[in-house]
């Protein structure tokens, strides 16, 4: 029964290492738990050139890679789970629990991976149930009431049926104080379960289904104040209370028929997002408006995938895939008194009877898309010459209504108030055609490889769905001045992203394979960039073409094992500019792109120290520390984070079933900033976690 076959390995991309003609960052079990790396934010600068930051709450999930990356809508990279496309980034950031091994493909993949991955792609495979049999549970405690309980069960009744079921548990008070309720603000609660069967039904076929489920209820957004006249950087401070709460699902189902010189495999996958933000927009003591926002969506995927045997001298990997999403979405703006009075009457003097209302948005947004691809490979003698194509189509429709009601007076001491209904309400849409193509050679020999490859990264188009507040608000404005409507729907889209990803790299492995070596080249050029504005005198943000940039730069990355000591180093460097960029009047063309570091630095030294048995089986004593900077705020390049560092360690202790581990994250609790952004003329940051640490019991049965 599929002697010698491994069930989950990719259906996409070769897995002997000396065949890879792209740059990537693999982490296994092992080296995951022993890290204690609990999400993928926590690889931002371990991988050479990668960068997940923590914006506030599990719902901003933007990642930015070789210098590019997306603050909100489309992502610049893809995610995959269990060889399953995950198509909300609301859902990138999760709990990473009993994972096999998380890959983290830098450069373009959009031949074989498809919309979204111009910058890579995450590729994550949970453990498998015919792989590993056995009981796992995890207790943990950390400062700040840090509570985690993992717990998960294998079990293989033979040789062709295995199944897994996990659930997992996370709760925190919080690290940040709001100083003007007095309570903690980024705090909650984090569940989430897996089932996994995996079943070799006959000769040459096998079957995967993996079902998860998750919620999450937290608070966030532990933005601080800044005075530019005066450097100083307030505490949190904001009169509304803000949350976020997300409900998911997801079931994918992978099946393969293996036949003697080719593969066929079925993905299909299904997932449910249900998830709702509560902020206080302004983040002041001042009731300007609050935004709430909550979406509903269902997504399927389905693609089907042929796959020639590695072994050949001639490789092709083939293949169709669709994909269907409908999402609703409230998103009302609710005006308080203050803002009432300095947004909208200041500007059009009256005086409105309501002191604070709200603003209705409800869109309704369905998209799907088809694509075909192919990719052959020729070996000749020690070469492999690769070029492949992508045929990529995607529709979207927005039905959208906007609209409120207040009334108003132009005198001052009127007491009667005319009706002001403002309705905004109309369909758009948008579709792209892209080909998307891609050409590598590679040279094998002894000790590795070398490769040269091009490749055309994708980014989807989409609708700025938080722009029409603003677009409301201008038209409510025009209507008391008997104007014409002021804003339309066609300001609301934006166009795809396109790059082109220029690469030279090699793999090599010494002395037995204790010592491995990755290094690469890059060049990118961006076209059509999508950038987030902020609309001028505006509550909101938008995504908009506005530039072209390019991103040159360099990455390397080396393992190597001597003696009970395993050392990991990276570094990734990145000099990504803006061609051409014009916002209000300034030219920032030759500046730097922001929020992408221009340096990231990691090196982990792994230790099995010296013990005797009848004390313990392992005893592992791990010492990271990661850099990163400098990273630039905005395009005018007057803001910027220097280059900070961060030191971790952990202490593991196992014997016989059970285990038990000590481990610090920031020990030297170092202050620096994650995020800025400007609201109604007023700049704020988000500060990272500060010191981390506390104390882990598991037992593996």
């Amino acid at each position: 029964m599929l002697s010698g076959v491994d069930i989950v390995s990719s259906t996409k991309f070769s897995e002997e290492p000396g065949r890879k003609d792209y740059s990537a960052t693999s982490l296994g079990r092992v080296e995951l738990e022993n890290r204690h790396i609990n999400g993928i934010k926590e690889l931002s600068s371990v991988v050479p050139n990668f960068y997940q930051p923590d914006y506030g709450s599990r719902m901003t999930s933007s990642i930015y890679v070789r210098g590019f990356g997306s603050r909100i809508d489309q992502p610049v990279v893809g995610l995959n789970i269990d060889q399953m496309p995950v198509m909300n980034k609301n859902n990138y950031d999760f709990e990473l629990f009993d994972i096999d091994r998380v890959q983290i493909m830098r450069g373009a993949q959009s031949t074989l991976m498809g919309r979204n991955t111009a910058g890579g792609a995450i590729n994550i495979t949970t453990l498998s149930p015919l792989n590993f049999q056995g009981k796992r549970l995890t207790l943990e405690y950390g400062n700040e009431n840090t509570v985690r309980v993992k717990a998960s069960h294998y079990a293989a009744k033979s040789r062709e049926f295995g199944w897994s079921a996990s659930v997992y548990y996370n709760h925190n008070d919080g690290f940040y104080t709001n100083g003007y309720s007095g309570d903690k603000c980024d705090g909650g609660d984090n569940v989430a379960t897996r089932l996994r069967f995996q079943w070799l039904p006959a000769d040459r076929w096998s079957i995967d289904n993996t079902f998860s489920a998750g919620y999450v209820d937290e608070g966030g957004w532990g933005y601080r104040f800044y005075d530019a006249a005066t450097g100083i950087l307030a505490p949190v401070n904001y009169n509304e209370e803000c949350y976020y709460k997300r409900f998911s699902l997801s079931d994918g189902l992978v099946v393969k028929r293996f036949f003697d010189n080719f593969t066929i495999s079925s993905a299909s996958g299904y997932q449910y997002t249900d998830d709702k933000m509560h902020i206080d927009n302004d983040f002041l003591p001042l009731d300007y408006f609050v935004l709430e926002q909550e979406q509903r969506e269902h997504s399927f995927t389905q693609e089907f995938v042929i796959k020639s045997s590695d072994d050949k001298a001639f490789k092709w990997v083939a293949g169709l895939f669709g994909f269907y999403r409908h999402m609703f979405m409230e998103a009302p703006v609710n005006f308080r008194e203050y803002g009432v009075s300095e947004i909208i009457e200041k500007y059009s003097g009256v005086r409105f009877k309501e002191r604070d209302f709200t603003i209705y948005d409800n869109f309704t947004i369905p998209a799907w898309g088809a694509a075909g691809y192919a990719q052959a490979t020729y070996s000749l003698g020690d070469f492999d010459f690769s070029a492949g194509a992508r045929l990529n189509y995607e529709y979207s429709s927005m039905d959208y209504d906007s609209r409120s009601l207040v009334h108003y007076t132009t005198k001052s001491n009127s007491i009667f108030y005319a009706p002001l209904l403002t309705v905004f309400e109309g369909e758009t849409e948008i579709d792209e055609c892209e080909l998307l193509p891609s050409f590598s050679v590679v040279y094998r020999h002894k000790y590795g490889n070398v490769y040269a490859s091009a490749r055309k990264g994708f980014k989807a188009g989409g609708f700025n769905t938080q722009l029409f507040s603003d677009i409301l608000r201008n038209r409510m404005i025009a209507g008391l001045a008997h104007q014409a409507p002021a804003g339309d729907a066609s300001a609301t889209i934006y166009e795809p992203e396109t790059n082109w990803n220029y690469e030279v790299g090699t793999h090599l492995s010494f002395f037995d394979g204790n010592l491995n070596v990755s290094a690469s080249l890059f060049y990118i050029e961006c076209r059509d960039q999508q950038l987030t504005v902020f609309p001028k005198g505006g509550t909101g943000r938008m995504m908009s073409n506005a530039g072209e940039s390019h991103s040159l730069g360099a990455e390397l990355a080396a393992t190597w094992r001597v003696g009970r000591f395993t050392i990991d180093g990276s570094y990734g460097y990145t000099k990504a500019e803006f061609d051409k960029y014009e916002s209000d009047g300034e030219n920032y063309a030759g500046n730097a792109l922001p929020f992408a570091p221009r340096q990231t630095m990691a090196v982990n030294v792994a230790c099995d120290l010296p013990v005797p048995r009848s004390f313990a089986n392992r005893f592992v004593l791990n010492v990271g520390w990661n850099g990163t900077g400098r990273i630039y705020w905005n395009e005018a390049n007057t803001l910027s984070q220097s280059f900070y560092g961060l030191l971790s360690a952990s202490l593991l202790w196992e014997k016989g079933y059970f285990g038990a581990s000590l481990w610090g994250k920031n020990l030297l609790d170092k202050e620096y900033n994650t995020f800025y952004f400007n609201s109604i003329n007023h700049d704020f940051f988000a500060n990272g976690k500060p010191l981390q640490f506390g104390a882990s019991l598991h037992i593996n049965l």
